[in-house]
């Protein structure tokens, strides 16, 4: 398996989604500039966290036009395996590979911290090795984090089950209170009709070592070799 990450000006976790791939899983990947046209031969790609273009004009809108955006977007047309975290889900949304958009925290503050997650869908490439209702421990970091969709939008993603993950208290309830910046319906993340493109807010390459305070990310990572592979 090789693995695509993109950094675009501003991107501040370009890094750590690498050594996700090259430490943690012992596979290949490489990083790829946003004016780039050629994805390597990656088969999968992650579009990072950051702050791309410094977040002028809207969260991800910028990036969205960036060169490598069409091979992207043509790869996931393909079925290939997508994901993108914080910025990168904003990106992904932008571009429309993902409905919906990532609006301002409803605090108007930047939100840093540990959240906790729930599984709602294994039918994705990102999470068919976790188990459907567990409950995941991962770092937050923005500030334009507040998903949001028109109701029609909302009620297809809940029927077709494309809500992948959302936040709840330490019980696994959807509470206001577990809810870090007043998402819809608490959602942290979701994924397109063939589960192979995922967007959340959350970092799982922040949650792969216990040293920072969560391994409940390496879930994810674990998930893509193993529907790579098969």
């Amino acid at each position: 398996m090789k693995v695509g990450v993109i950094t675009f000006p501003g991107s501040n976790c370009d890094e750590d989604a690498l050594f996700a791939i090259v430490e943690q899983l012992q596979e290949d990947a490489v990083l790829l500039w946003h004016k780039d046209h050629d994805l390597q031969g990656a088969d999968v790609i992650i579009l990072p966290g950051g702050f791309s273009y410094g977040d002028y004009l809207r969260s991800g809108a910028i990036a969205r036009f960036s060169p490598i955006m069409q091979e992207v977007v043509a790869h996931a047309k393909r079925g290939g395996p997508v994901i993108g975290i914080c910025n990168g889900f904003q990106i992904a949304c932008e571009a429309g590979l993902l409905p919906g958009a990532l609006l301002r925290n409803n605090s108007l503050q930047f939100r840093s911290m540990p959240v906790t997650l729930r599984v709602e869908s294994t039918d994705t490439v990102f999470t068919n090795a976790a188990t459907k209702g567990a409950l995941l421990t991962m770092p937050i970091a923005h500030g334009d984090g507040r998903y949001t969709a028109d109701e029609d939008t909302l009620d297809r993603l809940e029927a077709e089950g494309r809500v992948v993950f959302r936040y709840v208290d330490s019980l696994g309830e959807p509470t206001a209170a577990a809810n870090p910046n007043g998402a819809m319906r608490n959602i942290a993340g979701i994924a397109n009709e063939s589960g192979t493109v995922v967007g959340m807010m959350p970092h799982p390459e922040r949650a792969l070592e216990p040293l920072l305070g969560s391994t409940d990310g390496l879930v994810l990572f674990q998930s893509l070799l193993s529907a790579v592979r098969a």
